[in-house]
């Protein structure tokens, strides 16, 4: 059975997780009907026993694959402490451009109403000399 286009031209990091994932579902298949397991987890029969722990154990290790690779992707999608370093010194160099943007608009304020003030104070005395 042909399979679609584009499920022929996976990444190879998609290949690797969906083959991990199989190897999860083939092992889980065999644990799937609980009544059975359940009565052969209760007989003396050595045989049945073993086919239940080894189910188990087949799905155990299947599914520890699984999370290593979850892991082992984790820790390659992690930046380096550099890169992490680089991004937080970009961050603080962007917030200190807003605070002094920030501190010139207050000053641009300030001198307004330094000015704002002399006028009135030169207004006043003016005022003040023609009593």
């Amino acid at each position: 059975m042909a399979q679609p286009p584009q499920q022929q031209e996976q990444p190879p990091q998609q290949d690797d997780i969906l083959n991990l994932v199989s190897a999860l579902e083939t092992a889980l298949l065999p644990c799937l009907p609980a009544r059975e397991l359940q009565a052969i987890d209760r007989s003396a029969h050595p045989s049945h026993q073993i086919d239940v722990e080894r189910h188990a154990r087949d799905f155990m290790e299947a599914a520890k694959k699984l999370q290593l690779y979850f892991i082992r992707l984790q820790h390659q999608n992690q930046p380096s402490k550099e890169e992490a370093l680089r991004k937080e010194i970009q961050a603080l160099e962007e917030e200190l451009k807003v605070k002094d943007e920030l501190i010139q608009q207050q000053e641009k304020l300030i001198q307004g109403w330094r000015e704002l003030l002399t006028n009135q104070r030169a207004a006043h005395v003016t005022e003040l000399e023609r009593v």
